[in-house]
């Protein structure tokens, strides 16, 4: 088993092939690394939790976003959830036909449509979060509760990054 700052085969054959570019390893290392633990987490979590619902993740991230802030408008939604607004729209076609959210049209302003959780919606979540919580918990065995203090410090930096980019 490799050491915390070991470099995997294929690592070490990238690295070989990029010889002679100017680039930053320790950057592409880490985003690298962050893709690839947020799609394990992502298949991980629909596999073994969302499944038993028939959600997928973004449709468990929608359900969260609006169980914790209540009713949201599509855009806030898609931002908080990390997914465009085509995507929140289609999702909520699948959670209204499942009946676990629905569509409130704003009345000053007919463009903008906000979700909110069915009384059936907040129960699945409720249900289904400490299941979810569970899997998170499985997903950080074995790292101190220290070093998720900092990871979670530094995947913030990471996310505020991103924000001032867009």
């Amino acid at each position: 088993m490799l050491s915390d700052n070991e470099l995997l085969p294929q690592e070490v054959d990238i690295l070989n092939r990029l010889t002679g570019y100017t680039l930053d390893f320790n950057a592409m290392t880490v985003v690298t690394n962050l893709y690839r633990a947020g799609q394990g987490l992502k298949v991980k979590m629909e596999r073994e939790v969302l499944s038993e619902y028939g959600l997928s993740f973004t449709a468990f991230s929608i359900l969260y976003n609006l169980w914790i802030w209540g009713s949201m408008e599509t855009r806030n939604l898609a931002k908080s959830a990390g997914v465009t607004v085509a995507t929140v729209s289609s999702i909520a076609n699948t959670l209204e036909r499942k009946k676990l959210c629905r569509r409130i049209v704003d009345e000053k302003d007919r463009r903008l449509v906000h979700l909110s959780l069915t009384p059936k919606g907040r129960e699945i979540i409720e249900e289904l979060y400490p299941k979810f919580n569970e899997g998170e918990k499985t997903i950080v065995k074995g790292i101190s509760q220290e070093d998720l203090q900092k990871i979670t410090k530094l995947l913030r930096k990471i996310i505020r990054n991103m924000d001032q980019e867009l």
